[in-house]
């Protein structure tokens, strides 16, 4: 289709990676336990332009840039590590009753979820390596197929990332109502950010 090689077992590939969990997962579910459905789907979007720019980067050539300059792409790990490693210290140590360590507007988690999207090594290892294994160079299509599997990433991006924060709304106001149980599920949330900037600046 297009130029995409198997066009089923891409669609899938894309579901499962954005299944697993990681920081942008963590990054929707905490958004919208703070902020609503709306900042839930403000993530959601910042989490797709991310994709979008590293989609594009790697279409541009920086792959080949990284690839053959293993020091920039370390710098790249340090600097998405110690991001995802901040907020998570911050969930962590917010006192009870204080600010939220994320401000809870729209904007800012459109913002934080589209940087921890855009420095999370393993995304850009995945578009460095594995979206080109769907394409088929006898069916290739240039801009049209990138067009195509930019667009198909956007449009299952969307549907999972709303669907996880439907899910996330429906049980946030009883997480509300215990008090207790919500700050220790920001903290969990925070250990798990903490947990994947040292996983992914050590590795």
């Amino acid at each position: 289709m297009l130029g995409i090689g198997d066009y089923g077992a891409f669609c899938a590939a894309i579901l499962i990676f954005l299944a697993l969990p990681g920081p942008g997962t963590f990054a929707l579910l905490t958004s919208t336990t703070k902020g609503g459905l709306r900042a839930g789907a403000a993530a959601t979007l910042g989490v797709i332009f991310g994709d979008q720019v590293l989609l594009w980067l790697a279409v541009a050539g920086v792959a080949a840039l990284l690839a053959a300059n293993p020091l920039l792409f370390q710098a790249v790990q340090y600097l998405g590590a110690a991001y995802l490693a901040w907020i998570g210290l911050k969930l962590i140590f917010a006192r009870s009753g204080s600010t939220a360590p994320i401000r809870i507007e729209p904007r800012q988690y459109a913002r934080q979820a589209f940087l921890i999207t855009l420095l999370n090594p393993k995304a850009i290892v995945f578009y460095m390596a594995f979206f080109p294994l769907f394409i088929d160079p006898a069916q290739h299509r240039g801009t049209v197929t990138f067009v195509a599997m930019a667009a198909t990433i956007a449009f299952i991006t969307a549907a999972y990332g709303l669907a996880l924060c439907a899910f996330a709304n429906a049980i946030s106001a009883q997480v509300r109502a215990h008090r207790k149980l919500g700050q220790s599920l920001e903290r969990l949330a925070g250990v798990f950010l903490v947990g994947f900037g040292i996983r992914l600046g050590t590795q």
